[in-house]
């Protein structure tokens, strides 16, 4: 199994994300897309019971797409290529399943998560609606491959964009890009917000930022709610530092606004959702700096 593994790494994932940079940084801001990965590789698709259109169930589906124009903006957007079923790399390195993968796990594998015991973890055993995703368990060689050649790679490229626009302009933003389903458990009767910003209740991001994406979106028309039942995942945890200048904020945008859910395709109200979060994304790209006590937008393209 790991002879085909490796296959599927170097030939189907291989580069395991996309980095889209705009020809001049102008702004402190950086995009993630952790879960918007849709390259299914046969070699997974060999072992799972779940159909493809079942598997994507868990993927933030073409939200990398709908921030793409940050790139004109001038922040860099870092988007996934792996799917979230087959690896999530919003999780810690070390959140394994031990119902998942066979073989001793080592020491620092952190097998009490909520996330590791709802099924998950780094690697997944379930798919968002619970259902088992795999025929059977896979060996601690397969997992560590994927971590090698996917998240470690992912999580490098990504520290390294946060730590240079810290250094180039003061203070960086992270901005973590997720969809949630439209309902909460399918049932139409538990409707979510349109949006729901994420700062780890306060602790990952200056309480400013997070009131500025929530009020613009909020002046667009959007029913926005903070922090519940999303605060943020590893990503926002992880990297948001405000006391060293880094900033991390998780937006979460419900799929019902842009997607045809059933489906899995952009619904006819994709491109207007996209104009939005650009719109987004120039409102911050303007204000984020003067909000963390830098020079103007203007004065960092001139020096």
């Amino acid at each position: 199994m790991i002879e085909r593994e490796l296959a599927t790494l170097q030939n189907d994932l291989s580069p395991p994300f996309a980095c889209s940079m705009p020809a001049q940084q102008t702004t402190p801001l950086v995009f993630s897309s952790p879960h918007s990965g849709r390259t299914y590789a046969h070699g997974f698709q060999a072992d799972t019971i779940l159909s493809p259109h079942a598997l994507r169930k868990s993927e933030d589906a073409y939200v990398d797409l709908l921030y793409a124009n940050v790139v004109y903006r001038g922040a860099p957007l870092l988007a996934a290529r792996f799917p979230r079923a087959y690896l999530d790399a919003n999780r810690e390195p070390n959140e394994l399943d031990p119902q998942l993968i066979e073989g001793a796990l080592p020491e620092t594998a952190n097998t009490q998560s909520a996330r590791v015991i709802g099924g998950l973890g780094v690697i997944p055993r379930v798919v968002a609606d619970g259902e088992p995703i795999y025929r059977h368990k896979i060996p601690l060689a397969v997992a560590e491959a994927r971590l090698r050649y996917l998240y470690q790679p992912f999580h490098e490229c990504l520290a390294a964009l946060v730590q240079t626009t810290a250094e180039t302009f003061g203070a960086a933003c992270l901005i973590d890009c997720h969809s949630m389903p439209s309902a909460a458990g399918g049932n139409p009767q538990t409707r979510r917000p349109h949006f729901i910003i994420g700062d780890r209740f306060g602790t990952s991001c200056a309480p400013k930022l997070t009131q500025l994406v929530a009020r613009v979106l909020t002046d667009e028309g959007f029913d926005v709610q903070l922090n519940r039942p999303y605060a943020g995942g590893f990503i926002t945890e992880h990297y948001g530092r405000p006391a060293n200048g880094i900033h991390a904020l998780q937006i979460e945008i419900n799929r019902g606004l842009y997607l045809d859910e059933n489906r899995i395709v952009p619904s006819a109200n994709f491109t207007t959702i996209q104009a939005v979060l650009d719109r987004l994304t120039a409102r911050l790209a303007f204000e984020a700096p003067q909000i963390l006590g830098l020079a103007a937008p203007h004065q960092q393209a001139a020096e």
